[in-house]
């Protein structure tokens, strides 16, 4: 239904409804209640007036951001937009954090907004901006919702208090140790730990036991040569999953994040791989690549993984991959259209 290159996914909590984003400058509806037979939701939303990169559902369901590369995140409750404005530039993610509350973005200006979504019909702005000195590629909330990390494009890893929303302050020195430009960020689920990605191709782990001064843990996950493009720690915090922009997705054993180590050899997915996913269970792993495919992973046994029957194909680079919460749906979001 799209009319352009899709950028983006995400379901609604109880996996009824998909919500899809492209450079049509639309958001779309999906009712999955026949999965085998996915249908039209209502007419696209088109309060946007440029490519659409985020989405991101509330945890009550009722509300949808969108992040868009007209400066904007936008708030939908049925056919109501809500524009949110303060961005000057794209919108490069847009994140709700644990508790639904709060809402945060990030894009090109270097800047990181919040607002409080307490109220879903009147969000309201929480203080002023937090400025980061280049672009920021990713924001993510710790999993008890008072910690906001953010991967910048000058090296940096930063981390804020949240303890007063409408008023962040920050945690201890910007970290560093990584190339020039910073894609990603996760955290463990016991919030104890942080993974971030850059464009040399290293992982560099955080331990966040004292906030205020997170130390590395261990040296540098190496084996990946170019952008770490997504980062992400499995549901029980036993596994991360990196993807490249080498071709490659690999696995890392964190049971002891101070040790962690490689587990089996790189997974390779011809063409950039982009976004990768863990199934609820953490037994299957998807991956999005430049390719063309969607390819899934057997993760039974963690050191060597298999491929799940053949690659997905579709017609466009896959840049966007989500499991439903029940993990019995998988959905991508292609060039395609």
């Amino acid at each position: 239904g799209h009319t352009g290159i899709v950028y983006c996914v995400a379901f609604s909590p109880d996996g009824q409804t998909l919500a899809t984003g492209s450079d049509d400058a639309t958001v779309r509806f999906w009712d999955l209640s026949d999965r085998t037979n996915p249908g039209p939701l209502g007419e696209p939303l088109d309060g946007h007036t440029g490519t659409i990169y985020s989405l991101a559902v509330s945890p009550h369901g009722h509300t949808l951001a969108s992040g868009a590369n007209d400066a904007t995140v936008r708030l939908w409750n049925l056919d109501t937009a809500i524009p949110l404005r303060g961005h000057t530039r794209m919108v490069e993610r847009a994140r709700f954090s644990p508790d639904g509350r709060t809402l945060v973005s990030c894009g090109n200006d270097g800047t990181i907004w919040l607002w409080d979504f307490t109220n879903p019909a009147r969000p309201v702005r929480l203080g002023q901006h937090l400025q980061v000195p280049a672009t920021v590629y990713d924001v993510k909330f710790s999993p008890d919702g008072r910690i906001l990390a953010s991967a910048n494009a000058d090296g940096t890893v930063r981390l804020w208090d949240l303890s007063d929303r409408a008023h962040p302050t920050p945690l201890g020195q910007p970290l560093n140790g990584h190339a020039d430009v910073m894609y990603s960020v996760a955290f463990r689920p016991d919030g104890h730990t942080l993974g971030a990605g850059a464009d040399d191709g290293t992982v560099r782990l955080w331990d966040l036991t004292d906030r205020a001064h997170p130390a590395p843990l261990g040296q540098p996950l190496t084996g990946q040569t170019n952008i770490i493009w997504s980062l992400v720690f499995s549901r029980d915090g036993r596994t991360l999953a990196s993807s490249s922009q080498d071709s490659t997705v690999r696995l890392w054993d964190v049971i002891d994040p101070a040790h962690p180590a490689p587990l089996g050899e790189p997974l390779q997915v011809p063409g950039f791989g982009y976004e990768v996913a863990f199934s609820p269970d953490g037994h299957i792993l998807a991956s999005g690549s430049a390719d063309d495919t969607v390819r899934l992973w057997n993760l039974t046994d963690l050191a060597h993984p298999t491929p799940l029957g053949r690659p997905q194909e579709v017609l466009g680079a896959v840049y966007g991959v989500a499991f439903s919460p029940d993990g019995r749906t998988l959905a991508s979001g292609s060039a395609d259209q």
